[in-house]
């Protein structure tokens, strides 16, 4: 008679994705109104926002996909160490569009500072305020959820989502500030200059994002501290030799860990897989022992 094993890496986080196709319904809203009601009040202020925004749409879009097809195929079988890294897919996605999407920041700050002060500034005044409102009910919609994903080691995904509507929250509020200094105190030059200190935020947030998902979906494991941990513990005995180890992330602080170990000692598989068990990081272990007596 076989034992029944199975292992099941990927937790499936409704309650961030439900909130995901929220704040993509709202921005999605907001895209429609604002580019009809530029094409209707003649407002290219609000065309462009509107069309901004569509770049927000795809983001939360590429979030919510990532969400539905890691939960659809996590019971497939064809992925060897779950469908977690799905949503590390995900988030580096995002990270590709919100690094491209700020250097259309960057072409309007300079056509602003190359054309001079000829600024609209209550109409853009009316879009800053517009943005600004969806984005604070956005950021209030995914902050509890990123709080607490935070606490539980990260949800890439979900900050990927993040990002963009922190990204957009700056924007509007450094847009603003630019807007009313320009109004009321005459330095035009304040808003495009507002709009080159939000681009540079941006291209950060973007880089770390996409630096540490890529790290993750190419098993950037050599410099975990853990690697150093699980091998004082194997070789504590004097007897073993770890001569190969390997650590591959299958869920937000979960990882399984290939192992290879030769041994002067009278020790058997049992005895290494409870010292790796004492490590509750480690989800899965395959341990190959060479005895050298």
């Amino acid at each position: 008679m076989l034992c029944k094993h199975q292992q099941d890496f990927y937790a499936y986080d409704g309650r961030a994705h439900k909130k995901v196709l929220i704040i993509l319904l709202i921005t999605l809203a907001t895209m429609f109104t604002e580019v009809v009601a530029g094409y209707l009040f003649n407002s290219v202020a609000l065309m462009a926002d509107g069309v901004h925004m569509s770049t927000h749409v795809l983001a939360f879009a590429i979030t919510y996909t990532a969400y539905y097809l890691a939960k659809k195929w996590s019971k497939e079988g064809s992925f060897t160490f779950g469908t977690w890294k799905v949503e590390v897919l995900g988030a580096y996605t995002s990270g590709i569009l919100l690094f491209f999407a700020s250097f259309l920041l960057l072409e309007e700050a300079f056509s602003k500072l190359l054309g001079g002060g000829d600024v609209e500034y209550d109409q853009a005044l009316v879009v800053a305020f517009i943005g600004l409102g969806v984005n604070l009910l956005s950021a209030y919609l995914l902050h509890g959820e990123h709080h607490r994903e935070d606490k539980a080691h990260g949800d890439l995904n979900l900050h990927g989502a993040f990002l963009h509507v922190l990204a957009d929250l700056l924007t509007s509020v450094l847009a603003i500030i630019g807007l009313l200094t320009g109004k009321f105190l005459g330095l035009w030059f304040m808003d495009p200059l507002m709009a080159l200190l939000g681009f540079v935020l941006i291209i950060r947030w973007s880089l770390g994002l996409m630096r540490e998902s890529a790290s993750i979906l190419l098993d950037r494991e050599g410099k975990n501290p853990m690697l150093e941990r699980i091998i004082k513990t194997l070789e504590e005995d004097g007897e073993s030799r770890v001569y190969d180890i390997h650590l591959l992330r299958v869920h937000k602080d979960k990882y399984a860990c290939i192992v290879g170990i030769e041994t002067t000692g009278n020790y058997d598989l049992g005895y290494y897989q409870k010292l790796i068990s004492g490590f509750r990081e480690i989800a899965h272990a395959t341990i190959e022992l060479k005895s050298c007596s």
